[in-house]
């Protein structure tokens, strides 16, 4: 009985009739949602008359409906922008061929209104298959079109600050294959844009670097931060170009790395510069030692002169006469090696020849040639050897006078006199060289400033101020480090750590 009631009710609510909406109510569900639409909408008849157009129109062209409803496409907009855009012919031909008009880009601007940009559109209304109207949207790209344009702006800039650079900006994928190269690295390396995109950065550095770009460029795609290392450019004509690199990686708006920025500094001129300096050092050392060498070499020269004049007697003895014979051999022996350390250190240097070092024959070699200026000022030099040979990989000429100007200064801070101690050691894949003298000291304000270009005590003309700067150079460039300790009145040691030649074990 229940059950046939529920069915009984059912049936009765499905044939109850579907109520009908109040009049006008389809025309408010229109009106909002025109006037919730986000873009300006005009409802156009085939005589280009405005029939309607939405709220959003109405604000954004500070216009009223009943200054715009019914009138001509041609009293809405200006002149000027039809003319432009040709939007009236455009309407035209929607009528005439029922198909929307391709989107397109104007820029309405109203007397005491800020220009907008529109990005519009044309589409036919149709009714019963013909084209009874012809409805225009317009959607405000205006902070759109005024970001894109501020990031093109930026873009040019970039472009500009990269072009006029005076240093290589080279950016690459995340493979290391080129993808823009400035006008500084067509310049430096002789390769022009167009021919060196997409090739690998690797290919164009020098064979022995390769392997360690590619490391660099895997390590900035993996996340980690480098410091500036210097890698040699391959140019054109097979010269190789010292460049000093500096990387950051390339990231997109989700943090991944899609690339690798490089800005490489040439520092050809720079080591010139470096070159001339080490020359005039060398001078200006062996001008300090100019005295101290005239006195070694005058000491055996005249001995050798004197058992030369004993020669010429006739009544000598056999054994007189060779005595004298020995005397002449070993002063001019020992004269002889002294010019021959001097034209060694004398030698002009070069980064680029690095060869296997023996350092305690390095030390021992440049003792001979300062030798006489200890002397002269009453200064032990003693080299406490290693058990075994420590060698590191440079150029000798560079670590010899890196070795030449420590003593000197260690001679010049005891002018009554004292010790110089120099002992050279192993410390893991280090070589660790220590040079101690019992001199006055250096004050503890001036410890931070030493290795400054131009920094001296000493008084004017005695001193450039360049030698611990210099050192400072050069035992960086071997990939070592360079430090002081000092108390005042109680003496110094300079500490040097060079890398171990690669051969040892």
């Amino acid at each position: 009985m229940t059950k046939a009631i529920s069915r009984s009710r059912a049936v009765e609510r499905a044939a109850a009739p579907i109520p009908v909406p109040a009049e006008g109510w389809y025309e408010t569900l229109y009106g909002m949602l025109l006037g919730s639409l986000p873009y300006s909408l005009l409802l156009i008849d085939r005589g280009l008359r405005v029939e309607s157009a939405n709220l959003n129109f109405y604000e954004k062209s500070h216009r009223r409906e009943a200054d715009t409803v019914g009138a001509l496409l041609g009293d809405v907009f200006p002149r000027a922008i039809l003319d432009f855009t040709n939007l009236e012919a455009k309407v035209r031909a929607v009528f005439e061929t029922g198909k929307p008009l391709p989107g397109a880009q104007m820029t309405y601007k109203a007397p005491g209104i800020q220009t907008r940009v529109y990005y519009y559109s044309v589409v036919p209304v149709k009714s019963a298959g013909a084209v009874r109207r012809a409805m225009l949207l317009m959607d405000d790209i205006t902070e759109k079109a005024q970001l894109s344009e501020q990031a093109r702006a930026a873009e040019r800039h970039l472009a500009s600050i990269a072009e006029t650079a005076s240093d290589l900006v080279v950016s690459t994928d995340a493979a290391g294959r080129i993808v823009s190269w400035n006008a500084a690295a067509e310049r430096i390396s002789g390769y022009p844009a167009a021919e060196i995109k997409g090739q690998l950065l690797t290919d164009l550095c020098a064979v022995p670097h390769r392997h360690d770009v590619a490391t660099v460029i895997h390590s900035l795609v993996a996340g980690k931060v480098l410091k500036a290392r210097e890698f040699n450019l391959l140019e054109r004509s097979g010269r190789l170009v010292p460049i000093d690199w500096s990387w950051a990686a390339i990231r997109d708006d989700g943090r991944s790395v899609t690339g690798v920025v490089a800005i490489g500094r040439d520092l050809t001129e720079r080591r010139a510069f470096e070159k001339h300096l080490y020359e005039s050092e060398k001078l200006s050392a062996l001008g300090v030692m100019a005295g101290g060498i005239a006195h070694e070499v005058r000491n055996p020269l005249s001995v050798s002169f004197s058992a030369a004049q004993f020669l010429r007697a006739e009544n000598l003895t056999p054994k007189f006469s060779r005595e004298c014979v020995e005397m002449v051999i070993t002063g001019i022996d020992r004269a002889s090696r002294i010019i021959e350390n001097l034209l060694r250190f004398a030698r002009p240097s070069s980064t680029d020849a690095l060869e296997p070092i023996d350092l305690t024959t390095l030390l021992r070699d440049t003792t001979g040639v300062v030798a006489p200026q200890a002397k002269l000022q009453q200064v032990r030099i003693t080299v406490t050897p290693p058990p075994q040979a420590v060698m590191t990989t440079g150029n000798p000429n560079l670590l010899q006078q890196v070795f030449m100007n420590l003593i000197l200064n260690a001679i010049q801070a005891m002018p009554r006199g004292g010790d110089v101690t120099i002992s050279v050691a192993r410390e893991g894949p280090r070589a660790v060289l220590r040079f101690v003298d019992n001199g006055c000291g250096i004050p503890a304000q001036n410890l931070g400033k030493l290795f400054d270009p131009f920094f001296t005590t000493q008084p004017v003309g005695k001193g450039t101020g360049l030698g611990l700067s210099i050192c400072h150079t050069i035992v960086k460039q071997h990939g070592g480090v360079i430090a002081v300790q000092s108390v005042e009145g109680a003496g110094t040691t300079f500490t040097l750590s060079l890398p171990v030649h690669a051969g040892e074990p």
